[in-house]
């Protein structure tokens, strides 16, 4: 973290916000800190020796809650849609970004000039949503009113507005969002604190000899899950090989946990899942980062929610959506290159695997409403993940509350 931050959410009355601020202007603490209500301090110490987990209401409180759905999930990178979606010009797929926490519609568009572009799916007249489901269209028009536009966003007609002066402007075209793309995702961001090729740093280095060219969405292996628990909570899970042993003995028999490997990146973990045999390993170019290793898989986490698992068949990336406080959905997108390698190593039995993982995540967020359970600590050797998410989450909420 950088400089040391004091925040104090407002309370319910003012004398309970002044003495909320006195408690907090009197705390010791040598870095960041956050206060909710009548809660207990959130303290962010970098070094995960001396550190401790949040406290049980980063994952119950309403306000938090909601200054989530702002600071985190209203300014970072999202799935939008398939490359193939929008494969032709003219095709359109609408999607709701962040639907259960800060929802905003959008469609993706392949334009004529061949760019793909993520514009908001609200028109600018009324604000009905102007593409309903996926099409091949020459321009988008909004069935409410008949407001046309172009597949890039700027108004085109609209009827009986002739006589409106200083019409039209910029505002009534479909603003665009930022968009990147990789892996065959197309991403979307309204307002991106880093920039796309920021934020994916360190995806490339290790995957760039990777069959891409051949690789293909499998529809057929696509799930949804619901979780009953915050959605940090599935994130902490995921962030660290720790629970393999004790919560996966399917997968402890693939990976071999003592080898397991956690490299923290500015935006994201990567996590080395090595086999303990032969099975499903990546054969490595010369000179790779993993050389010498017998890689099964790679994981790698984005901020704050897209997870991208690299299996000798292709790619599962798992989307996670928070739904409610202590709801989340889980959308699961498979990428093929390899057929032949489904069914086989680490990658093998992934329904299995999310559901061992949803029921011990539904168990901590069972614990977490019980009023004696504060905070815990870190393994040093075991948790850095989870710990560096911390970081990227309490510097988040930290942006817009100093």
């Amino acid at each position: 973290m950088n400089a040391p931050v004091n925040m104090c959410l407002a309370g319910k009355g003012q004398d309970d916000k002044r003495a909320k601020v006195r408690r907090c202007e009197e705390a010791v603490v040598t870095v960041g800190y956050l206060c909710v209500m009548n809660q207990e301090l959130w303290t962010y110490e970098p070094d995960i020796r001396r550190a401790w987990t949040p406290p049980a209401w980063l994952y119950t409180d309403q306000e938090v809650w909601r200054w989530m759905a702002a600071d985190v999930f209203g300014t970072s990178w999202q799935y939008v849609a398939d490359s193939q979606d929008v494969l032709l010009p003219g095709m359109c797929r609408p999607h709701t970004m962040n639907e259960g926490i800060a929802p905003e519609p959008v469609v993706a568009v392949r334009g004529a000039d061949d760019v793909v572009r993520v514009l908001s799916n609200v028109c600018t007249h009324r604000a009905a949503v102007v593409v309903d489901a996926p099409c091949r269209a020459k321009e988008l028009r909004c069935r409410y009113h008949g407001r046309r536009f172009g597949l890039d966003g700027r108004f085109v007609a609209m009827p009986s507005f002739g006589d409106v002066e200083g019409f039209p402007t910029a505002a009534d075209d479909l603003a665009a969002l930022e968009v990147g793309q990789w892996g065959g995702m197309v991403m979307a961001a309204v307002k991106p604190t880093v920039p796309f090729t920021a934020w994916i740093d360190g995806l490339d280095e290790r995957l760039r000899h990777l069959p891409w060219a051949a690789m293909a969405p499998d529809t057929t292996r696509n799930r949804d899950y619901v979780v009953r628990a915050n959605w940090a909570l599935y994130v902490e899970n995921y962030l660290e090989g720790f629970h393999i042993p004790f919560v996966h003995p399917g997968l402890n028999d693939v990976l071999n946990a003592t080898d397991y490997d956690t490299i923290l990146l500015p935006h994201g973990v990567l996590q080395i899942g090595v086999a303990r045999g032969n099975e499903g390993v990546f054969e490595l170019p010369t000179g790779h980062p993993d050389s010498g290793k017998a890689v099964a898989a790679w994981y790698y986490w984005l901020f704050p929610n897209i997870m991208v698992n690299v299996y000798r068949w292709g790619l599962s990336v798992n989307i996670v959506e928070p739904m409610a406080i202590d709801r989340t959905r889980v959308r699961y997108r498979t990428y093929v290159w390899d057929a032949n390698e489904l069914g086989q190593g680490a990658g093998a039995d992934l329904d299995r695997v999310e559901r061992e993982d949803g029921d011990i995540v539904e168990s901590v967020q069972r614990g977490l409403r019980g009023s004696i359970y504060w905070r815990g600590r870190y393994s040093p050797s075991k948790e850095t993940g989870t710990h560096h998410f911390h970081g990227l989450l309490h510097r988040a909420l930290s942006h817009r509350l100093r």
